[in-house]
């Protein structure tokens, strides 16, 4: 049987706990878990706290946990994904994907053709929202460290600062062959808009020391693009 995991964010120890607002409610209201039933809580700092329940009420739970154990490792490849901001739910769906495939960090970029715009306020929801997203994927797929979503930035300023010792920009006119290159230990992806990114954003991209590279002879859309080429490049050098 399937054990329920749940994040919580606070600091975790053997003992009982209260679970209120949102999460008692999804809890004891939505899944309808009744005392004694499992439980898995972890708070992102990479150790799990298995437990039950041990009441339910109207607006808040009580759970005992016991000792903390490790959590799921994280891959040993680390990859930063640079994803250009998409509309509708394709920005959730890929943040939510590129999780539970193993990513370390995400940052939402602008870019020529990109149809969003995200400013101020909004812009800071949104972030709070794909947050929450990457919080949700990790309770799904059983990883205990939280993807970092950074704020949305714009392409050249990602592109100046990311560190990584492989970066790579999808691009499907080019035949770069990616199984012959040694491991990395870090990977950036760059993955454009659904419009792609523009001749001159890829130049941009190579002159900071990106590789194009292909996934394949079809042209993906932005959101379905990180997920084969998370896919492939944890097949290659990562946990797959």
């Amino acid at each position: 049987m399937r054990v329920s995991r749940f994040h919580l964010d606070a600091d975790l120890c053997e003992g009982e706990h209260l679970l209120e607002g949102d999460l008692a409610h999804y809890v004891g209201r939505v899944l309808r878990l009744s005392p004694g039933a499992a439980i898995q809580v972890f708070n992102g700092s990479g150790q799990e706290w298995p437990g039950q329940i041990t009441e339910v009420g109207k607006r808040e739970v009580r759970v005992t946990l016991g000792p903390s154990v490790a959590g799921l490792a994280e891959p040993a490849l680390t990859v930063h994904l640079g994803q250009a901001l998409s509309r509708g739910e394709r920005m959730d769906w890929a943040i939510q994907k590129a999780v539970e495939l193993g990513v370390s960090e995400i940052t939402p970029l602008f870019t020529e053709r990109c149809e969003v715009k995200l400013q101020g306020e909004r812009a800071d929801k949104r972030q709070g929202h794909w947050q929450q997203i990457a919080v949700s994927a990790c309770e799904q797929c059983g990883r205990s460290v939280i993807p970092i979503i950074h704020p949305p930035q714009q392409l050249d300023a990602w592109l100046e600062s990311l560190q990584c010792e492989l970066k790579l920009v999808l691009h499907h006119r080019t035949e770069q062959d990616l199984s012959s290159r040694p491991r990395p230990a870090s990977i950036g992806l760059l993955i454009g808009p659904e419009g792609g990114l523009s001749p001159e954003e890829i130049s941009r991209a190579v002159a900071a020391e990106f590789v194009a590279a292909r996934f394949g002879p079809r042209v993906l859309r932005t959101e379905t693009a990180p997920v084969v080429a998370l896919s492939v490049v944890q097949q290659l050098w990562g946990d797959f």
